[in-house]
């Protein structure tokens, strides 16, 4: 028997498979069963075929000498995976230890999800994904089974204040960026918003016209205003446009994201800036006010703003009168109108003047009182010498104004302050708000003229002052101030007195000066012009005379009267009765 080294193989005859077959068929029937298999690469996904189904695997011909298997637990997203139906596949190995083909279908979904992300970059395709969850900036969107990141600026045109309304909800996006080092995607919606919105926009510019009504939704609130989108289009409604009532803020009566209908107003020639109205789609207040409103009707109203100048009166929204701050007192003298009103109060008011066609009102509420100067006793109650004590409300440089009662106002003429006293300045008297006793000097009802004095409250003490300081009388004075041209003295009861430089010459040749108190001579006396002029040097020369010969001769005449020999004598005015009875009733006078 020969080795079977030497068997023959090709010449072996057998009955069965391949017998008959010669070399060269056998090798072209190799080749055609070749032919039936796929060439596969490891780590590429491929279609396959189901051929079973086990409790563990499914098993997948991909046209391999093997079938593979795929965990069952892949499948758990299709409903009844069964032999025949097609899925897509990842080529883990295609041999492992024990000889199988292992494949996954997991992976598959993988590289083929981001083969369609990169795709879809690509070709700028829109994607349908899951919004699954919020995250911090955005959103988390599932496109392919891939989660990518939506930032909140790209989700609308508007600004969106609450993110989670979109989770759970289906959303078209576009990818916008990915970065493979992280397997980071980051997708818009925005920008499918935009692109329908370049259209809408151009449709909306091309058909704007003054007085074409739109709908648009508030976008933006500001204190002047609110920027309203009208589809790609933004608006400004400016806030006196908003109501024909005054408001102070949009917020009172309109709200974010709310849809209004609005008016076109104007807009500038390249239409970028487009100014819009609410008001003017209703129809102005002016034009449903009552026809029997007049001047003289009785209004009322609430206050919504206080000015410098007076107060506005809302009598309906859009309807407001001005009250100004004359026609709020009866007062001669102008006060801050908040003094009487504040926002928020509503008030009774006359109509003073009424102007439909130029929708303006003035106002008035000292008319709903009656005027002081036209009550029946005003003659009887301001009647000449009687007395009065009135409060200070202005002072000027000729007087002050008295306010007797609410709408009585009086002028106390500076020269009528004080008998003795030279004021230059009522300042120098009283102040404003201070109560002052007057007497009426003059009452003018027709001109509501009222002359007040407060001197006028005590006799005129220069009838006495007469009798006191006759032209030759010597008295001790104090020089209180000196210049070139003579010293002013202090006299008894708070009297001014004057003497020339010549007249302060003393007996030893030597000048009076100011702080010093000497004894000075009388030269001239005038009541009319309450003027007294003294002198020094006349108390020890006798040729002294006097300023003037009109003074010369009164006091002639007054030593005449008295004593034709005897000389001037010094006057003790404390020991006069009639002085010091003056002197308690001035002394009472400033208390």
């Amino acid at each position: 028997m020969s080795n079977k080294e030497d068997f023959n193989w090709d010449n072996f005859e057998t009955k069965g498979f391949g017998e008959g077959y010669s070399k060269e068929q056998k090798a072209q029937m190799e080749a055609m069963y070749a032919g039936t298999l796929n060439e596969i690469t490891e780590k590429e996904v491929i279609k396959g075929v189901v051929v079973g189904v086990n409790d563990k695997d499914v098993i997948i011909n991909i046209g391999f000498k093997s079938d593979g298997l795929v965990p069952l637990s892949e499948f758990r997203d299709l409903d009844g995976i069964k032999p025949g139906d097609e899925v897509e596949v990842f080529i883990e190995e295609q041999e492992n230890a024990l000889g199988q083909l292992i494949l996954s279908r997991k992976k598959a979904k993988i590289v083929r999800a981001w083969q369609d992300i990169e795709d879809a970059l690509e070709h700028d395709n829109v994607i349908e994904g899951l919004v699954k969850r919020r995250t911090k900036g955005g959103l988390i969107v599932d496109i392919y089974g891939v989660e990518a990141f939506l930032p909140g600026s790209q989700i609308d045109v508007k600004p969106i204040r609450d993110f989670d309304i979109y989770v759970g909800k289906k959303m078209e996006v576009k990818v916008v960026k990915i970065n493979h080092a992280n397997d980071n995607v980051v997708v818009s919606h925005k920008v499918l918003i935009e692109k329908d919105l370049e259209k809408q926009k151009a449709e909306i510019l091309n058909n704007l016209e003054k007085g074409q009504v739109l709908e648009g939704v508030i976008k933006n609130m500001t204190n002047f205003g609110v920027f309203i989108d009208l589809g790609g289009v933004d608006g400004l409604l400016h806030i006196t446009d908003i109501s024909w009532g005054r408001i102070n803020h949009p917020e009172e009566v309109l709200q974010l994201d709310q849809k209004v209908q609005i008016v076109v107003l104007d807009f500038d020639d390249d239409k970028k800036r487009i100014s819009l109205g609410m008001k003017q789609l209703t129809a102005h207040p002016w034009d449903s006010l009552a026809s029997n409103l007049e001047v003289g009707s009785k209004v009322r109203g609430k206050i919504v703003n206080v000015a410098d100048y007076g107060a506005f009166l809302e009598l309906a929204p859009g309807v407001e009168g001005l009250i100004h701050v004359s026609e709020m007192s009866w007062s001669q003298h102008l006060r801050n109108p908040a003094d009487f009103v504040k926002v928020g109060d509503e008030i009774d008011a006359v109509v003073l003047t009424l102007d439909k066609d130029e929708r303006k009102m003035s106002l008035g509420i000292k008319q709903l009182t009656e005027d002081p100067w036209t009550k029946n006793d005003m003659g009887t109650k301001y009647a000449v010498g009687t007395k009065h004590t009135g409060v200070v409300r202005n002072l000027t440089n000729f007087g002050l104004f008295l306010e007797m009662e609410e709408g009585i106002d009086g002028l106390v003429h500076v020269s009528d302050l004080s008998w003795t006293k030279k004021i230059k300045h009522p300042s120098e008297f009283v102040k404003v708000g201070d109560e002052l006793e007057v007497a009426v000097l003059e009452l003018d009802v027709d001109n509501r003229r009222l002359a007040l004095g407060h001197k006028q409250l005590e006799e005129n003490p220069w009838d006495t002052f007469e009798n006191v300081f006759p032209v030759g009388s010597v008295h001790k004075c104090t020089v209180v101030s000196k210049n070139d041209k003579g010293a002013v003295l202090e006299l008894p009861y708070g009297l001014e007195g004057f003497a020339t430089i010549k007249n302060l010459e003393k007996a030893d040749g030597s000048s009076v000066e100011a702080g010093d108190s000497e004894d000075f001579k009388v030269t001239e006396f005038s009541k009319d012009d309450k003027r007294i002029v003294l002198s020094h040097t006349a108390t020890f020369k006798e040729e002294a005379k006097p300023a003037k010969k009109e003074a010369k001769k009164k006091s002639e005449t007054s030593s005449s009267s008295s004593s034709s020999s005897a000389p001037a004598e010094k006057s003790t005015l404390g020991d006069l009765d009639a002085l010091t009875q003056l002197k308690e009733q001035m002394e009472g006078g400033k208390k």
